[in-house]
């Protein structure tokens, strides 16, 4: 018994919190960037727990930003 209701409370979970992710990240203004262009600024947490911002390493260091399939499939 208490495992259907830990299972139904994580299914009214995920219920709830996708579509409001969803609208949070469908309300943000989207930015193309054109080939030479200069990427955008943002932030990310670093292994150690505290953010690291593109602009960090602006004028200091080459940044390589790498863009891959989040399921590791053969295509």
């Amino acid at each position: 018994m208490m495992i259907h209701g830990k299972r139904t409370f994580g299914v009214v979970l995920l219920v709830v919190a996708v579509p409001a992710c969803l609208a949070i990240i469908g309300s943000l203004p989207a930015m193309a960037v054109e080939v030479g262009q200069p990427a955008p600024n943002f932030s990310l947490p670093s292994t150690f727990g505290n953010d690291i911002s593109l602009s960090d390493f602006r004028g200091k260091k080459f940044v390589l930003l790498e863009f891959y399939h989040a399921d590791f499939a053969p295509s």
